[in-house]
């Protein structure tokens, strides 16, 4: 841990947004070096600030796992929705977006590892709670009601399983198609307008 006085650590003179994406970026290589459950004193060392220095930025551990978390989320969901974007069955872009999300995570090294066996519970549970990934999986839905809230819910769910137990990208779609797009596109009406 660094012992550096916060007044002259590199967090204490750059922007404050600028200094969170720093930490953030260099969490990230520590939760793929050492998994989701990393300490504040891995990532403050890593970072090299102190840790009372981290504090400032992140109150708690989790609240720096879920901002982490929203950062890549964004980044995830901006690649799948231009890579979807030209998809007007809804059922196949559905289909799609979860199978590139799929493969968004594990191609990330820091959330690849999160999602290792030993890790798992403690991903999952972030995981359900982040509301950036719920938003994210309503926009997958393309729906804005409470039935869209309560499917982007089990949507995260069956997220969450695929990563923790993976049958392979060709199983993984077929089961998609089959098993989890046409009951959430019914929950919020788009049902008659799928093909699959």
């Amino acid at each position: 841990m660094s012992t550096a006085d916060d007044s002259g650590d590199w967090v204490g003179s750059t922007r404050r947004s600028a200094a969170r994406d720093r930490i953030l970026a260099t969490a990230g290589e520590v939760f793929a070096s050492r998994g989701a459950d990393a300490s504040m004193s891995d990532i403050a060392e890593a970072v090299g600030c102190s840790r009372a220095t981290l504090y400032r930025y992140f109150d708690s551990r989790t609240r720096l796992q879920l901002a982490y978390i929203a950062a890549v989320t964004r980044s995830v969901s901006a690649t799948v929705r231009e890579r979807t974007d030209h998809l007007t069955d809804p059922a196949v872009r559905l289909t799609e977006s979860v199978v590139l999300a799929l493969a968004a995570v594990r191609e990330d090294p820091a959330l690849s590892a999160w999602f290792a066996p030993r890790g798992a519970g403690l991903t999952s549970e972030l995981a359900l709670s982040s509301d950036t990934i719920e938003t994210v999986a309503r926009r997958f839905l393309s729906a804005d009601s409470e039935s869209a809230a309560v499917g982007a819910r089990w949507l995260i769910r069956m997220i969450v399983s695929f990563l923790v137990v993976p049958a392979g990208p060709d199983s993984e779609r077929e089961m998609i198609r089959l098993f989890v797009t046409p009951p959430l596109l019914a929950s919020v009406g788009m049902d008659d307008r799928t093909t699959g």
